[in-house]
């Protein structure tokens, strides 16, 4: 980390009084004083490799020249555990996957009095899944938010669609570089039009001069020239697949790539892809005529690159591309330019500022290339037209475009401020939820897997392993993976860990899991409960529906569905819903799988009649008895209820839940489970104890499904109240979650707490603590209809 960089603190600084508003007339926006004392620029930032850490660093620098008393601060996005030497300006680092970071930065930037922020955002540099982190960020900051938006899809997802929700709630003002991603915006994201500024992407334009070429040793060649990170979306083969038709007619034509492979593809796939473009080249015989640059280059060594080209080409590939930075560079340089048709290249190169070439067709680009350097008169007119666009592109005035911006949202926050008042009471404030913290699961994890027991917190190796408890753990791994987790290789480790101890229980003979196994790696018994079962194929329906790992994905795959064979027969109603939710995640993938699709059905309608020959007015429940995970039979109704939009199903899922739910409270309004003593017979006593942490976190799963499916606040009201048990919100007003280790205590006591932190515990404490985070970074994911 960057010795000039602020270090993120864990103490939160206190609330500041809000500063005074003056008027100055001058300005020419009322309610604000002018000039902007500090602006913070939050994204990516150099030496980080990547478009949007060019662009964050060319507008900060822009707006410290133009506007010399303005300071301007920058927030840098680090990715994964890469440190780098940033210049001075930036001021605090964020880690991607640190949820706590984002907040701690939101109060370095309060304290610090800055008037506005200028947010970079590109789904891919924030943490979590689809960037939910950076809303942690928005949500503590005091000061208006300007967001510069690099990506706007047209048909996002449903969690990229809340995603931006969120953001365009929290912005005063969106930023975005084309009327095409303005018009996407209003359509897609219902954003009015008066809270849109459309700015262009700054340039720096390319020095001339008739020496690049020599100085790059391309003297003599006709030059076409691409640049930018290299990866499959580029579309660089359908250039190298017009080069034999170009040589022919211009022999001296050289094709400059100039650019490492991207990151994140270089991490996933390594060199494949340009050595891939290079097998190409040769097979057609024009490697003589390709060049790769494979290196990150900075402005004045680009400048050099550009100066030297004839023809520029974007032969990218995604067609709701709504920015270029590289794009914008060309068009602003005066450079002749090719692009397939992209929603910025449309607008840019319109009024023939450029040609415009079909999809992956390297015909079209052929003959583009050779009509153009064949016809001088064009060219040169086409690249005037293309520089007199781009001088509104400068930096200059770029910086002064967002300057204003700024003002104005500074002067509309002030104005809300003054106008809006909200009390909240003690009722209505959210939970204050800790972050994920796996030291105790890993505490509890060896070699082979998760150890069932601890005494206290230290794990006892005489009780030996479960495939229950790796079967949990195989589930929070998978979602916290998905979910974008802090450690991202320590959770990828640890899934492959109990994903193979799941795989090892299975006896292939009898298609069944075993599950307890001594610490001496023996198996204690040849097949395991039903409830067992069902808990393996609900976490490997899961790693099927959510993780990005093919080899995960495929054991996972095999494994569920030869474990899901005899579920059919099954008597126990627990295990009937483990499998059900195990299908619902499955289905995530492969809706539409026949097979599992009917075993749904069966597995569904059968808890469903048993709830219609059981429940009555005072028992609406599916059992004449309430023992453990009670919470999970509702959820598996809802969850197969909204599959199959079975009314019947839902109805019976909610009204179960709403009568467990008063089975569950007490007198004074806290979460209290049914206890495990004697549990809770019809016509009979409640037995008050002893609780366990599986019976909460199953109630909170349970009601935020409920949520999901209604989109109503009675059920994420009622899963903090059960989440709150964990936390001190019981009868003994004691916490069971242990701040000091990141374990989870075995059980609430009438008069004390189980000290032991066991697996069980503290995976249905560290499950349901990322359920809860789900639903405060995404409260309104409901309105959607998505499942997460």
């Amino acid at each position: 980390m960057a010795s000039n960089s602020q270090v993120a603190s864990d103490s939160a600084p206190e609330s500041l009084p809000p500063e005074s508003m003056e008027e100055d007339e001058s300005s020419g926006i009322p309610g604000i004083a002018n000039p902007m004392r500090a602006v913070a620029v939050v994204g990516t930032f150099l030496p980080r490799r990547c478009g949007i850490a060019t662009f964050s660093t060319d507008l900060s620098l822009a707006l410290c020249t133009e506007f010399p008393d303005l300071d301007c601060l920058a927030v840098a996005m680090n990715d994964g555990s890469q440190n780098y030497a940033y210049p001075e300006r930036v001021r605090f680092e964020l880690r991607e996957g640190d949820v706590a970071c984002y907040r701690r930065a939101a109060d370095f930037l309060n304290v610090n009095a800055v008037d506005a922020v200028s947010l970079q955002h590109e789904y891919g540099i924030f943490g979590g899944k689809c960037g939910v982190h950076v809303l942690a960020l928005l949500r503590e900051l005091r000061m208006p938010v300007v967001t510069t938006l690099h990506t706007i899809l047209p048909e996002p997802s449903d969690e990229q669609r809340v995603v931006m929700d969120q953001i365009v709630q929290k912005s005063a003002r969106l930023v975005v570089m084309s009327l095409r991603g303005a018009a996407l915006l209003q359509e897609v994201h219902h954003v009015p039009a008066e809270k849109i500024d459309v700015i262009p992407h700054g340039i720096t334009p390319a020095a001339t001069g008739r020496r690049s070429k020599q100085r790059l040793g391309v003297q003599g060649r006709t030059v076409l020239f691409t640049f930018g990170l290299l990866s499959p979306d580029k579309g660089i083969e359908s250039v190298i697949d017009a080069l034999p038709e170009i040589v022919r007619a211009i022999p001296d034509v050289l094709y400059v790539v100039l650019g490492e492979t991207h990151p994140h593809v270089k991490a996933e796939h390594g060199e494949s892809y340009r050595l891939a473009l290079q097998s190409r080249a040769k097979r057609l015989r024009v490697g003589e005529q390709v060049v790769f640059h494979n290196r990150f280059v900075l402005q004045q060594e680009l400048a050099e690159f550009m100066s030297a080209a004839d023809i520029y080409v974007t032969p990218y590939l995604k067609a709701e591309q709504s920015t270029s930075g590289t794009l914008a560079y060309a068009v602003g340089s005066g450079k002749v330019v090719i692009s397939t048709p992209y929603a910025y290249a449309r607008e840019l190169l319109g009024d023939q500022r450029g040609v415009i070439v079909p999809w992956r067709n390297p015909a079209a680009i052929a003959h583009e290339v050779i009509e153009l350097c064949k016809d001088d008169v064009k060219r040169r007119n086409m690249g005037m037209r293309a520089a007199s666009y781009g001088s509104n592109m400068l930096w200059p005035q770029v910086a002064r475009q967002y300057n204003e911006s700024f003002s104005r949202a500074r002067a509309e926050h002030a104005q809300r401020q003054r106008s809006v008042f909200e009390l909240k009471t003690i009722d209505r404030q959210p939970l204050d939820l800790p972050d994920p913290d796996l030291r105790h699961v890993r505490q509890m994890t060896d070699s082979t897997g998760m150890l069932q027991h601890s005494r206290f917190n230290v794990p006892r190796y005489q009780d030996g392993y479960c495939v229950d408890d790796n079967a949990r753990a195989l589930l929070l791994m998978t979602l916290l993976d998905d979910a974008g987790a802090q450690e991202a290789e320590i959770v990828r480790s640890l899934a492959l860990r109990y994903l193979a101890f799941v795989s090892h229980a299975f006896n292939e003979a009898t298609g069944r899991f075993r599950n307890f196994m001594s610490y001496d790696r023996s198996w204690l018994e040849p097949t395991g409960s039903e409830d067992s079962q069902g808990r393996c194929v609900w976490a490997l329906g899961c790693v099927i529906g959510r993780s990005n790992d093919p080899g995960r994905q495929s054991l996972a795959g095999v494994l569920f569905q030869r474990a899901l064979q005899g579920t059919g027969t099954f008597t126990s109603p627990r295990a009937w819903a483990f499998v059900l939710l195990g299908i619902a995640e499955y289905l995530r993938a492969f809706r539409g799988d026949s097979n599992v699709e009917q075993q749904r059905q069966l597995l569904a309608e059968r808890l469903l009649d048993l709830y219609r020959r059981t429940h009555g007015d005072d028992w609406r429940w599916f059992e004449d008895s309430c023992t453990y995970e009670n919470a999970r039979l509702s959820q598996a109704m809802l969850s197969s209820g909204a599959l199959s939009n079975d009314q019947e199903m839902l109805k019976a899922g909610f009204d179960s839940l709403h009568w467990l739910l008063s089975v569950h409270e007490l007198d004074e309004g806290d979460f209290a489970p049914v206890g495990s003593n004697s549990f809770y017979r019809r016509g009979g006593p409640k037995a008050r104890f002893d609780q366990q942490p599986l019976d909460a976190w199953a109630m909170i799963s349970a009601c935020l499904e409920a949520h999901r499916i209604s989109g109503e606040q009675y059920w994420a009201e009622h899963a903090r109240r059960a989440f709150g048990w964990f936390l001190g919100q019981n009868h003994l007003q004691q916490a069971l979650y242990d701040a000091a280790t990141g374990g989870c205590r075995d059980g609430l006591h009438a008069d004390r707490i189980n000290q032991n932190q066991g697996a069980e515990s503290t995976l249905s404490f560290q499950l349901a603590l990322l359920e809860m985070r789900a639903l405060d970074l995404l409260p309104s994911l409901s309105s959607h209809g998505s499942k997460t």
